[in-house]
């Protein structure tokens, strides 16, 4: 442990942005992170500075919502699985309701291609086709369910694998 003036927020502040270098961080998540690495600091001396940090403009739960979107959207979460991870981050539900929306098309596109994956081997086999309610379905739901996926986009996007 690092011993630290409560008057210096110059060790506070390197510390922060060590964290954000390396990546976004929201504003509980840094707070978090700081009293952690800094036990005997009080909790307005950690929060003064990053209301300093935020006020630069160094620090931005925006960002780092948008980011946090694009990150878990690209390793093929859900609406619900990202948007209870935010809210999890300590990321204000009304910001994140603000940048995220559970009737975009993108996540129907994107639980289709997650069953794409699945279900086309890599060596150039034919698609599969699945009977309607038979355990390799039924697996696919699970999986889309597990992922945050909503009922409706797990149904569409599996009705282009099923067996007329």
């Amino acid at each position: 442990m690092e011993n630290i003036d409560k008057k210096d927020h110059s060790v506070l502040r390197q510390a922060a942005m060590d964290f954000l270098a390396r990546r976004e961080h929201s504003l509980h998540e840094l707070k978090t992170k700081l009293i952690g690495k800094f036990p005997e600091v009080s909790p307005t001396l950690v929060l003064a500075v990053l209301s300093r940090l935020t006020a630069e403009g160094l620090q931005s739960d925006e960002r780092y919502t948008e980011s946090r979107i694009r990150y878990r959207l690209e390793r093929g979460f859900g609406y619900h699985h990202i948007r209870n991870d935010l809210i999890s981050k300590g990321v204000d539900p009304f910001r994140v309701d603000q940048m995220l929306y559970a009737d975009d098309d993108c996540w129907l596109q994107k639980a289709r291609e997650l069953i794409e994956k699945r279900l086309i081997p890599t060596t150039g086999a034919r698609r599969r086709v699945l009977a309607y309610a038979g355990p390799e379905h039924r697996k696919l739901a699970r999986f889309l369910e597990a992922r945050g996926f909503s009922q409706r986009d797990i149904k569409f996007a599996l009705d282009v694998v099923i067996a007329p």
